[in-house]
């Protein structure tokens, strides 16, 4: 992005002003109404599906293990962005801190990159249960699954402590109105009041390293699938394993596809409102399909939900 001229710099010591729905003052009501019933949703589904793969031994293996922390990840990566919201409607208010811009960010990338490489992990595991299954429990061992998750966590982290600390040392313009419902990088870089040509390149080389490698990973490893369940000579054998693939294929069409939009493109005024929409995708929507796809299309899931309403 050029450099801004003719505006002040802004220390912002009152913070942003998320602006959100702003241009629909009418429709406050009705937003928080129905991204109340979308929180409650994701809390409750996202929830129940880690208690029913805790609790039920039958759901103990690795792809479990994955979609367990993939729920647990759903709804802090909601609770990051969707109480704020919900309080902006209520109170009609958009205002957030300097620091609670910063911590809103820095969780939102956070968990956001750990859920790439969790997705690509869980992708891996349904690679080598389909085109390896002789040693599949050998290879996806409780220990490699424990190591795959921690990993993606201490990968992250100190990447976005960085790219968190690089985005609110910017100089920002007098003007700190955020085009958007949450903090991102995308509008935060937009109100700069500095050349952001470097936090560009690191916004897109964390984009490369843990959006589009992980994708890639995963492309590979359905090509993978797709070819080892083109060789099974039953029809059953070919649809039952590929509807053990379905659910995660379409989190992973959901998630990338609208994360990626989003990031890749070019941030400018003329896409301000279809980009902040966009992102309501990957942060509100996939997060609350989650439980709906994995226990509306999972055997497994669904008995064992049967299972642990009857016991109540």
């Amino acid at each position: 992005m050029s450099q801004r001229k003719g505006l002040e710099n802004h220390t912002v010591g009152s913070g942003f002003i998320l602006l959100g729905f702003s241009d629909h003052s009418s429709l406050q009501g009705l937003c928080f109404a129905v991204f109340l019933v979308i929180y409650l949703v994701v809390l409750t589904g996202n929830s129940l599906i880690a208690l029913i793969t805790v609790v039920d031994s039958s759901l103990h293996s690795p792809m479990y293990f994955f979609l367990r922390n993939l729920s647990f990840l759903e709804v802090c990566y909601t609770s990051v962005t969707l109480p704020k919201m919900l309080v902006g409607f209520l109170m009609e208010d958009g205002r957030i801190s300097f620091l609670g811009c910063a911590a809103q960010l820095y969780f939102l990338v956070l968990l956001g990159s750990i859920e790439c490489l969790l997705l690509a992990a869980m992708a891996y595991d349904r690679y080598t249960a389909i085109c390896d299954p002789l040693h599949y429990t050998l290879i996806m061992s409780r220990g490699l699954c424990i190591r795959l998750v921690v990993g993606s966590w201490i990968a992250v982290v100190p990447v976005q402590v960085g790219q968190t600390y690089q985005v609110f040392t910017l100089p920002f313009c007098a003007s700190h109105d955020l085009h958007h419902f949450f903090c991102d990088v995308p509008p935060l870089l937009e109100l700069a009041c500095a050349d952001t040509f470097w936090h560009q390149v690191m916004l897109y080389t964390i984009i490369l390293l843990f959006a589009i490698l992980p994708f890639s990973l995963i492309v590979i490893s359905y090509v993978q699938i797709l070819r080892a369940i083109l060789k099974i000579p039953s029809a059953l054998g070919r649809h039952k394993s590929f509807s053990t693939c379905s659910s995660h294929l379409g989190v992973v069409t959901l998630f990338y596809g609208s994360a990626t939009v989003t990031y890749l493109k070019q941030w400018s005024r003329d896409s301000v409102d279809a980009d902040k929409y966009l992102a309501l995708l990957y942060t509100v929507v996939t997060p609350t399909f989650n439980p709906v796809i994995y226990s509306l299309r999972n055997k497994e899931v669904r008995i064992a939900l049967r299972r642990l309403l009857r016991t109540k």
